[in-house]
This record gives structure tokens, C-alpha cells and sequence, in this order.
């Protein structure tokens, strides 16, 4: 229905979007998801043929959005993040208006304006000047007008932003209802909004496309190494012995256990699993052949979040998992360990303290003999500084 590719924006030397790529199937609601200044709104005004890109293209069932844009947008509906309306019409004026910007046959103007203001539950409003309506009605009235025309793509931008939350959950209904005979693109930076509502995710980081996948497969791409919670009633030792022949298990940490729980004989651990392992079975079996009794056991799962958070850079050092920040300290302290025998191994080669790389060519040998002094002063120290300053002055 939709295809992108190489889309790129540079305003100056700053890449909005940067050689996005994807395709948008026919009767699916995408998410497009990112951070604030992400490129989100950019690429929708680019695909909406409002933007020129400075690179790629965009073609619509077929038609490229710059080199026949009037056919291109006859398929799109657009709800821009705040919508254009004109504040000192009324509701049903400024649809019939909206209609006929669209070139919408006039013997077909009446029912479609009907037909889209029972849509979108507007049809009471009618008559009310758009100013006095509020913020969730405007966002109602600025997607029937994106729906004149019969559109087969609704691409809408922030549809849900400044809204209370009886509003958010009555334009996702909304929504959702509309993808039945749409193909609908959402942009969001609400988590929830796009997990609730679409069938797909794109996320979009720096104008990149970092992933695109069913929130389900999301989940399931980004999973990595499982871990498993277990307090078991036996001593540490006995656990990791029994476990060491266990297949699919990548490693295995000792947690602090509560009073209680130590006052049992229990022990907490945390065990990490290889990608798309569950030896949870396995595990309750050979424990109980071995007698150490489990006495819980919690599967930990990735969020959406977490999975947003790491995909667009924005898990700061503490919240990492401690493997990896203890491997960044490894790092640092080898670094510093390699820095400091290069300092030694200077050091050594320059056996007098001063190598003749640090007495600057033009130098006067004055200077040179007054800092060999200081560098290594002898007898009567104070006396050969206090000298040194009389040198200076006198020279000054």
C-alpha cells in the first residue's frame, strides 16, 4: 500500500530522517514510534506530500508522491498533530468546506459529511462554533475531516496529545473501529497508546529505523537471555552442584536473601537462560530429584518499554543490567592500567626526569638551567628558590 524508501530530511547540516526505509501492508494499523524529536512528524509530512524530502521516495498504491501528487493524495488522510481548523465556523461548515478542498463531488458532499460526523460521533455537535468545542471533539472533527473522501490510508500524528484520559480511550475505540476499512499509520511517544491499538510497530531513533515488528515479536526479538527468581530451601553450594550439568542455563548468581528466608535454610538466586529457553519444567524436576525443595520461582519478561528504551539510547548507565556495567568498569580500569605503564614505561626512558622533547626549541638556556633546578633542587632548596625569583625579577 505504502512504500519508503531512502527518505531522507536535512535541514543545513542537521539529518532529520536519515535513509528511512518500510512498507506498509493494506488493512493494518502501524505504530510509529519514537522519542521526542525523532523524526516522527517529519516523515509523516513527507509521506503526506506537505514536506519535499531531500532524498528517496514515496509511493502510494502505486503513485510516487512528488511526481503525481494529486492521485498519491487522494488516498491519504491526514490529522496533522494540532488540526487545521477554523475556529469561527461551525462544525458541519467547515466539513462541507474541507469537502470541497477535496475535490468531493457535490452530489456526494451532504452524505459524506453525514457519513463522517456519525463516525467520529460528532453529528450532535453540528451546529456548535468549532472554538467552543473541546479539545477531544476538535481532535474528532479534525479526523472526519481527514476520513472526507473516502481515503484508503489514515496517517494521524499525535492523535491522542493534550487529551484527558476518558478522551484517549474514546479516540483508541475510535480508532480501532476505523481500521477495520483502513490502513492506518499512528504516530505516538505513548507506549501504552500503540501497544493498545496497532497491529505493528516501526521505531524510529536519530531519523533511524531501529525496529519494526509486532509488539508480540518485539518482545520476543528483543528477549535475549531469559532470567529466572528462585529461593530454594538447601544452602547455595548444594544448588550450584546440582545445577552444573544443566543445559541452558548461561550463568547463576547468589541474591541476598530476608531473615526469614535465610532462618529456613533457603537461598535467593538469580539465573540467566540462553536465548528463548524455558527450563522452568526441567528445573522443578531435577530439584526435586536432588530434594532441594523450590519455594518460589518468578519468569522476569520485557516491557515494551524496555524494549523503547533500549532501542532508542535512552537507558542511562544505572539502569543497565549490572553485567554490563560491571564489564564497562573492566574496561575503564584496563584502560587506566594501560595508561599508567605507558606513563611508567615514559618515565623509565627518561632516566634524567627531563627529555629534551620538553625544553621547547626556542628556549633560552637561562630557562632550561632555571628548571633544572627546580625539577631537581639540591642543598639549601629555599635558598636556590629564593635566588631564582631574584633572577626573574631581574631579567623582568
Amino acid at each position: 500500500m505504502i512504500e519508503v524508501i531512502d527518505l531522507t530530511k536535512r535541514y543545513g547540516d542537521h539529518t532529520a530522517v536519515d535513509h528511512l526505509s518500510f512498507k506498509v501492508e493494506k488493512g493494518q494499523i502501524y505504530g510509529f514510534l519514537g522519542p521526542n524529536g525523532a523524526g516522527k512528524s517529519t516523515t509523516m509530512n513527507m509521506i503526506t506530500g506537505y514536506l519535499a524530502a531531500s532524498e528517496g521516495t514515496v509511493t502510494i498504491d502505486g503513485h510516487d508522491v512528488q511526481q503525481e501528487p494529486e492521485e498519491a493524495k487522494k488516498r491519504i488522510g491526514y490529522l496533522p498533530e494540532l488540526p487545521p481548523l477554523y475556529m469561527d465556523m461551525t462544525v458541519e461548515e467547515y466539513l462541507r468546506f474541507a469537502a470541497e478542498l477535496k475535490k468531493v463531488p457535490r452530489a456526494e458532499r451532504k452524505e459524506q459529511v453525514e457519513k463522517v460526523m456519525g463516525m467520529t460521533r460528532v453529528t450532535d455537535m453540528r451546529g456548535r462554533l468549532i472554538k467552543n468545542l473541546s479539545k477531544g471533539y476538535r481532535q474528532r472533527v479534525g479526523l472526519a475531516q481527514a476520513l472526507l473522501g473516502s481515503p484508503e490510508v489514515l496517517i494521524l500524528d499525535e492523535p491522542s496529545v493534550g487529551l484527558d484520559p476518558k478522551q484517549i480511550i474514546e479516540i483508541r475505540d475510535l480508532i480501532r473501529e476505523l481500521g477495520k476499512n483502513h490502513t492506518i499509520i499512528l504516530s505516538s511517544h505513548i507506549l501504552s497508546e500503540v501497544s493498545a491499538v496497532c497491529d505493528h510497530i516501526m521505531i524510529i531513533s536519530h531519523g533511524k529505523l531501529v525496529a519494526s515488528d509486532s509488539p508480540e515479536g518485539l518482545q520476543k526479538l528483543m528477549s535475549g537471555a531469559g532470567e529466572l527468581k528462585l529461593t530454594v530451601k538447601g544452602s547455595y553450594e548444594a544448588l550450584q552442584e546440582a545445577l552444573s550439568g544443566m543445559a541452558g542455563i548461561q550463568e547463576m548468581e547468589q541474591l541476598p536473601g530476608n531473615p526469614q528466608d535465610i532462618s529456613n535454610g533457603c537461598c535467593n538466586v538469580l539465573i540467566k537462560t540462553e536465548r528463548e529457553q524455558d527450563i522452568r519444567e526441567a528445573l522443578f524436576y531435577l530439584l526435586a530429584e536432588k530434594r532441594l525443595p523450590i519455594m518460589s520461582m518468578a519468569l522476569s519478561r520485557r516491557s515494551l518499554e524496555d524494549i523503547f528504551l533500549e532501542l532508542t539510547g535512552e537507558v542511562s548507565a544505572s539502569e543497565e543490567p549490572a553485567r554490563k556495567a560491571w564489564g564497562r568498569k573492566r574496561k575503564a580500569e584496563q584502560a587506566g592500567r594501560e595508561e599508567g605503564a605507558s606513563s611508567e614505561l615514559a618515565a623509565g626512558e627518561d632516566e634524567g626526569g627531563l627529555t629534551e622533547q620538553a625544553v621547547p626549541p626556542q628556549a633560552d638556556s637561562g630557562n632550561v638551567e632555571r628548571s633544572n633546578r627546580m625539577a631537581e633542587p639540591g642543598p639549601g632548596g629555599e635558598e636556590q628558590s629564593a635566588q631564582d625569583k631574584n633572577d626573574s625579577r631581574e631579567e623582568a
